[in-house]
């Protein structure tokens, strides 16, 4: 069940990290979309297995958010290249 509200929180947080991040990408919302769910999934998983937070605690959708902008970063850095 967590990991459907991970992906939930994913399109939540790859729409905040666009607004964070704003670069004109080729995938367009989609792929957006896609890099924060996957930013939420890691965040998620990570914060989890580190301890930092547990189910349900806002600090979820702080790391969601982060790991969609980091996630988007890397993303604009390789496209660059």
């Amino acid at each position: 069940m967590d990991i459907l509200i991970w992906v939930g929180l994913g399109l939540v947080a790859g729409v905040l990290g666009k607004l964070v991040v704003p670069d004109k990408d080729p995938g367009g919302c989609v792929v957006t979309i896609l890099l924060g769910i996957a930013g939420a999934l890691l965040a998620g998983f990570v914060g989890r297995v580190a301890g930092i937070y547990g189910p349900g605690e806002r600090a979820g959708w702080i790391a969601a958010t982060l790991g969609a902008v980091a996630i988007l970063i890397v993303y604009n850095i390789l496209r660059r290249k």
